[in-house]
């Protein structure tokens, strides 16, 4: 399972270190929020420790209402419960009682500028996508006309040249190579790269290439949703490719089905173009037009005719 850690989480978001640098290090693995109310009145029976605890100005505004001997206990229970951290949000000040419980305990003590609703939202959004589950992928992602695919086949069958020429008219590298993707929710996965492998692209016999330097930064981008699943495969002479294909062929990652197609490779044929077509069409299909139901149905209007 993936994790983080507090002083990741901090750097990333650039909230400000105010107290419990010695939890810095801690993992957080569990991606929900919580915001403490009733256990700031004492009730602590279903309190979800192992969640980052959110403080507001409805928070904050309410322990200083409170007495100096009530707001010690209240928010020192809480925080010896020993949650990954506390982030408080507006850039709240008169925090000398966190600091005090949060620097004793070893809980780190955040802070962040903007307002409660905005923070939940980057905390939800980045914590999604850093815990999801993830598993890497021989292939290459390309994003061809907003449309996520992955590319993969054998060695040498022309993944990356093809990725070339689909950057060279325009289209995105997201990563060579590896793939790494994740799920971020039952029905959507997310393709990206491992750090490492972020910008390059490997061609035999010219080596390693940096796309954004040699085509502008618009030829690359860190990640995008996976719509389509392709196999380049050598053209097989012995094998009957049908052009009339009747039925869509899916493949699942994390258990989640995606859209899959098989492109027979062999000289002379435009690869680049080819997935050009196929997501066009992927779109298509998403506005409800399908091809082949067409064709479909000018042969029974031609029988029916009886043409």
């Amino acid at each position: 399972m993936s994790t983080i850690t507090i002083q990741q989480l901090a750097e990333k978001l650039k909230l400000e270190i105010v107290a419990g640098k010695q939890g810095l290090e801690r993992i957080i693995e569990n991606d929900d929020i919580h915001r403490p109310g009733l256990e700031l009145t004492g009730y602590f029976r279903f309190f979800p420790n192992e969640r980052i605890q959110l403080l507001g100005r409805q928070e904050i505004t309410y322990l200083h209402s409170l007495t100096k001997e009530q707001r010690d206990e209240r928010i020192g229970n809480v925080i010896k419960k020993h949650p990954p951290c506390i982030i408080i949000t507006h850039n709240q000040e008169g925090l000398n009682y966190l600091i005090k419980h949060c620097n004793e305990e070893g809980v780190a003590l955040l802070r962040a500028k903007e307002k409660t609703t905005r923070v939940i939202s980057t905390l939800n959004n980045y914590l999604e996508k850093e815990l999801a589950k993830s598993i890497g992928i021989h292939a290459v992602c390309m994003n061809v006309f907003g449309v996520g695919l992955l590319i993969r086949g054998e060695s040498g069958i022309g993944k990356s040249e093809t990725a070339l020429s689909l950057i060279e008219k325009g289209h995105r590298l997201i990563s060579d190579d590896l793939v790494i993707v994740k799920r971020i929710d039952p029905e959507t996965l997310i393709g990206t790269h491992n750090q490492t492998n972020r910008d390059f692209l490997s061609l035999r016999g010219i080596g390693m290439i940096n796309v954004p330097r040699l085509y502008g930064s618009g030829a690359f981008q860190d990640e995008t949703t996976i719509r389509l699943d392709i196999v380049l495969s050598a053209w097989d002479e012995k094998k009957y490719y049908d052009a009339i294909v009747l039925k869509n062929e899916s493949i699942e990652y994390l258990d989640v089905p995606i859209p899959h197609i098989e492109i027979p490779v062999r000289p002379g044929r435009d690869i680049a173009a080819l997935i050009e077509v196929a997501a066009k069409n992927w779109r298509l299909q998403q506005q409800g037009y399908t091809a082949i139901n067409e064709f479909s149905e000018r042969i029974e209007k031609m029988q029916e005719s009886g043409q």
